[in-house]
């Protein structure tokens, strides 16, 4: 995967140079609103497709996308860069087609928003016409945010190559033996944004004639705004002009939507037996369920209708997949509003090893409703539920 540096006779020995994989698969092949955003999306998947192999080639395999594949297109579509984890530490890969390699430039989401905030920077140079992309350096987050400089109008923190670790071989020394020494800054969270302006938000960026729209609105409310999973996926998928993809009552009707199915997201019918009812009673209850990895086993979180017609609610139930099993004492599931505020018998908490775990609720038309469970499942990123 590496291939040797003095191939290119303008590469530092301390730099590392890797492949771009040459497979269809890793044409970006999401949609996107604009030319700009393909672009960035373009960049950032050649940067992906070379750096992700040789971190699970040289650090350990269980490197991986944060949150996950599928959250790609609704980043790339708005910020710059990619974000992978490897066992708690998280990376953020930066690329750039600029040869001038004398500072890194970061968008200060992956910097100021508590919950995307990396340990490491690599700055990455993409040469797509070569095949190749150059990792030349790299920086902490406290070092980024301690000694970077904060440019107000384009929002990024520069931070000179002086000040970076360009010798990329001392990576691997470091995160071996050095684990103590802390790489983060401390954040301050941003304040929770009311239903209400994030709904207009995505109603007024949503439009594709926004052409940067990170840079329309303060950072305070743009930050809220896409941190939440899912607005953040709301906003994508309204400047694609898509209709909404996460309707349960649609999903119920008409079979689940492509964007989540990809996700997961799946429905069976679940016929009750003639000896409960009389024959021409019997009806099929439809059940959407969703596979999850926690803690190394598999789960699954069901959603189901529940009572008369006149007085519907819904069932949230999580159970274990395997036949038998059941779910540890400690684990959580909750619900919460769309604006993740919490309200009465929102959550499920087991004190011991039980079947299942499960929330009820009845909710209005149109109503959306978030969904939690601790510990956080593999690949967890917040999705908006409409019923």
């Amino acid at each position: 995967m590496t291939a040797n540096p003095s191939v290119f006779t303008f590469a530092d020995t301390s730099d590392l140079i890797l492949e771009i994989p040459n497979h269809p698969e890793n044409q970006v092949n999401q949609s996107f609103s604009h030319p700009s955003a393909w672009y960035q999306a373009d960049l950032n998947e050649k940067c992906l497709s070379a750096v992700l192999p040789w971190l699970q080639e040289d650090f350990t395999p269980q490197a991986k996308i944060w949150p996950h594949t599928n959250s790609l297109a609704s980043i790339w579509e708005l910020v710059n860069g990619t974000a992978i984890t490897l066992d708690g530490t998280r990376f953020i890969l930066v690329p750039s087609e600029t040869i001038d390699c004398s500072e890194l430039r970061v968008p200060q989401e992956w910097v100021d928003l508590p919950s995307w905030v990396g340990d490491y920077y690599l700055a990455v140079q993409v040469e797509a016409d070569g095949g190749y992309v150059r990792v030349w350096g790299y920086s902490t987050h406290a070092v980024l945010k301690n000694q970077g400089r904060y440019d107000a109008g384009d929002r990024t923190y520069t931070i000179d190559a002086s000040q970076m670790t360009t010798d990329i071989s001392v990576l691997p020394v470091e995160l071996q033996f050095c684990s103590q020494i802390a790489t983060r800054s401390q954040v301050a969270p941003l304040a929770s944004i009311p239903l209400t302006q994030a709904q207009n938000l995505i109603t007024r960026l949503g439009n594709p004639e926004v052409i940067n729209p990170r840079l329309a609105v303060p950072f305070e409310m743009w930050g809220g705004l896409i941190e939440h999973g899912g607005w953040r996926t709301s906003l994508y998928e309204r400047r694609l002009g898509l209709a909404e993809q996460r309707s349960v009552v649609q999903w119920l009707e008409n079979g689940v939507s492509q964007i989540a199915e990809a996700i997961g997201w799946g429905r069976w019918n679940l016929q009750l037996s003639a000896a409960a009812r009389s024959v021409e009673a019997v009806q099929p209850t439809v059940t959407l369920s969703r596979r999850l990895a926690i803690a190394g086993q598999t789960y699954e979180l069901l959603i189901s209708p529940q009572g008369e017609s006149e007085a519907p609610y819904w069932r949230f139930e999580l159970r274990n997949a395997t036949l038998g099993a059941v779910i540890p004492g400690g684990f959580k599931l909750r619900l919460l509003t769309e604006d993740l505020q919490p309200f009465p018998n929102n959550e499920d908490i087991a004190t011991t090893a039980v079947e299942q775990l499960y929330v009820e609720v009845a909710l209005d038309t149109g109503e959306g409703i978030v969904w939690e469970i601790e510990p956080h499942p593999e690949n967890y990123d917040r999705e908006i539920l409409r019923f």
